[in-house]
């Protein structure tokens, strides 16, 4: 993966005619060649940010380079870059796929490519609906078209704004091999969900948006190394009032009922005890006459880890 940023993004921000502050000093830079996901709620931004990207919302303040090019200033040449799979399907109902996806490669000034317009049918697996009228396909078909139209013209940059909203199961696990495929060809991928497992699935790096804030960027391993860490739960046999003052060493929280102890261990930096500690802490337990009954140990999901991100920063 290069180092040179292929989108760098710097003071970001949106503020719309009725006040609404959509996208606050956004800071942000995507490497060529990676799996970027953007996550947070609805109205969080994450659409607002992607359409300023491709050049169909105007910024209010700050820069956006793709490939070293300014969005506004060398729009034609930074829109050419950019393939963008909106969630809203709107292809045109009468039209064949294969005249759909050959018309959008035209219209950024390419000339007709069967070779190519054929291989992203095929690994779209769309070949055999080429002939096809856009409305006699399933939604899920519907979308493989959209990002088929997206790829036409061959762009380094591909956004896919909520991917596999509306579709089943299956059809999206396809997805996700179709971007690690694109991915493989070279092409940047930025992508916004709500779904947690896409991103806990595909992603090289996760963005968490909320309220228009950027709150944070990690690698997706480093993320789920510090925040997903392994949770020890010890089942008490009395109720407590707090953690005893000779636990501090272990930052263990205790529950709302007080009949549990929670042991966060496995992977924070720096942190003593790790699963060593475990049976440390067991005899200073025991030590403190404080009984257990059960021990259970459980991993955290990256579905946890984003509710307490943007619980924490409300």
């Amino acid at each position: 993966m290069s180092s040179t940023p292929v989108i760098s993004i710097n003071g970001l921000t949106k503020t719309y005619q009725s006040g609404h502050h959509a996208l606050s000093a956004i800071d942000l830079e995507i490497q060529q060649g990676e799996i970027f996901a953007l996550l947070g709620p609805n109205g969080a931004g994450k659409t607002t940010l992607i359409s300023i990207i491709c050049g169909i919302v105007t910024r209010s303040a700050g820069s956006v380079a793709v490939a070293g090019y300014d969005i506004e200033r060398d729009y034609r040449v930074t829109r050419a870059m950019i393939g963008l799979v909106p969630q809203e399907l709107t292809t045109d109902a009468f039209e064949s796929v294969w005249d759909t996806v050959s018309l959008s490669r035209g219209m950024f000034g390419h000339p007709p490519n069967r070779q190519h317009i054929e291989k992203i049918l095929r690994q779209l697996s769309l070949w055999d609906k080429r002939k096809n009228q856009i409305m006699t396909l399933s939604g899920g078909m519907k979308r493989r078209v959209m990002i088929a139209k997206a790829l036409s013209h061959e762009p380094r940059i591909l956004f896919l704004d909520e991917p596999t909203a509306g579709v089943d199961v299956n059809l999206r696990r396809d997805m996700w091999q179709i971007v690690k495929d694109l991915r493989d060809d070279g092409v940047t991928i930025i992508l916004t969900t709500h779904y947690i497992e896409e991103a806990e699935e595909m992603a090289d790096r996760i963005g968490v948006i909320r309220s228009g804030e950027l709150i944070l960027v990690e690698d997706k391993v480093a993320l789920m190394s510090q925040l997903g860490r392994k949770q020890l739960i010890i089942q008490l046999d009395q109720v407590l009032t707090q953690v005893p003052a000779e636990l501090a060493a272990w930052s263990l929280t205790l529950n709302e009922a007080g009949t549990e102890l929670h042991y966060g261990f496995g992977a924070s930096p720096g942190q003593a005890a790790g699963t060593d500690g475990i049976g440390v802490l067991l005899k200073q337990l025991e030590s403190l006459g404080i009984v257990y009954t059960d021990l259970t140990t459980r991993q955290r999901s990256l579905e946890e880890i984003f509710v307490n991100l943007v619980e924490a920063e409300a």
